[in-house]
């Protein structure tokens, strides 16, 4: 029996951690939160998340330094990233670094379970 797709929340924000875990499960993937970038670089997972939806505007590691940061260590898995403070520069800079999506806060749900299909499924959209 295979094991469900482990997808991994990095926000600040227990409340947005806490629904988007509700909605990730409801999918039937399995989740692990984080409250920040360096929380989930402390953890010692088994192995990689099948993917990440993370926070852009975090005070103790932005989201694409996180991103920045996984792939110098040569880890790489598809990100969702989030933000309430959408600017081009950094949709095109975490973009051109391999970004899944990148998505406004608040994103609606519908969205979010199309990114995480498509980022299970290897194909990817540039939202």
């Amino acid at each position: 029996m295979t094991e469900e797709p482990m997808i991994a929340i990095v926000d600040d924000d227990e409340a947005v951690r806490s629904s988007l875990a509700s909605l990730v499960r409801s999918l039937g993937y399995r989740v692990r939160t984080y409250g920040s970038g360096p929380d989930f670089l402390r953890d010692t997972l088994d192995r990689e998340p099948a993917c990440m939806i993370s926070d852009i505007q975090m005070p103790a590691m932005t989201g694409d330094e996180l991103q920045a940061r996984l792939h110098s260590a040569g880890r790489r898995f598809p990100i969702i990233f989030l933000t309430a403070f959408p600017t081009e520069a950094v949709k095109r800079r975490v973009l051109d670094a391999g970004a899944q999506c990148f998505l406004n806060k608040p994103p609606d749900g519908d969205t979010i379970i199309r990114c995480i299909e498509e980022a299970l499924n290897g194909s990817r959209s540039l939202h």
